[in-house]
């Protein structure tokens, strides 16, 4: 049974909110090692808020009220939401910047996709001096490098908090059917943990295959790679939004009358 935890969570990892949010996050990856270790990282948060919170409930046998457990539910709705409009503000300033820049021919600028270290964006530049568009120094990665020591923890930051949202909404369900198959709590608890291990194995072998599309059009194929980005995030606000629908109205969480089924 404790083997079978860490399978199942492999299998929890493709579940589809999952890998949606995660698609948002490794759109802009062009390596699936890079794409892994956000995986590892989404991984890692969910399987924290699993261990402390199914913990919880596993050792103290507390049950979750309905409201509670659609509210945390909720979260998932409302981070899908959130990924998919960030996804698409990025999507429309590239847009909006490459069509900005057709507008000027005769400066002899162009826009195209470009890299600075690991960052890669589209604005109107040239070949000639002065007509980059801005300095080594000025891209947005450069100026969070300087603010926060280069010390790279925001990168980690995402991937991490969406897992922590994730893990609390499943944590109740799982925990719920560990106490239904294993009645000994620290036995319980060992199996939350491989169970999260497996999501964590999961997850970067499911992040390194999305991020394969990715970094295979960035440097080749920048229209496709562009569009693959902007359906990531399509699917992520369609996704979140009718989550919202679905446990905000039809579930109740917003109702006098809440009905919840941990799942």
């Amino acid at each position: 049974m404790i083997v079978l935890g860490f399978l199942l969570g492999m299998r929890h990892a493709t579940d589809a909110d999952h890998v949606i949010a995660v698609s948002t996050i490794v759109s802009r990856q062009r390596s699936a090692w890079g794409a892994a270790l956000i995986g590892s990282l989404w991984g890692i948060g969910h399987t924290v808020t699993i261990m402390v919170v199914g913990g919880v409930i596993i050792l103290f046998d507390l049950v979750i009220p309905p409201r509670l457990g659609l509210a945390m539910e909720f979260s998932v709705a409302v981070m899908l939401i959130l990924l998919g409009i960030a996804s698409l503000f990025g999507f429309t300033t590239r847009v909006t910047t490459a069509l900005t820049g057709s507008h000027h021919p005769d400066r002899g600028t162009h826009a195209h996709p470009h890299v600075h270290s690991d960052y890669v964006h589209t604005h109107p530049h040239g070949h000639q001096a002065g007509s980059h568009g801005h300095e080594e120094a000025e891209t947005p990665l450069s100026r969070l490098d300087r603010a926060l020591g280069g010390i790279g923890l925001y990168q980690a930051a995402r991937p991490l908090v969406v897992g922590l949202v994730h893990g609390l909404a499943g944590s109740a369900a799982v925990a719920l059917l560990v106490l239904a198959t294993i009645r000994d709590p620290l036995w319980a608890v060992a199996y939350l943990f491989l169970f999260g291990l497996g999501t964590v194995v999961g997850m970067m072998l499911i992040t390194a295959v999305i991020a394969l599309p990715f970094a295979y059009s960035a440097g080749r194929f920048a229209i496709v790679n562009r569009y693959l980005g902007l359906a990531a995030g399509l699917l992520s606000l369609g996704v979140g939004l009718f989550l919202a629908y679905q446990i905000g109205l039809v579930d109740g969480l917003f109702t006098a009358n809440p009905q919840w089924s941990p799942k």
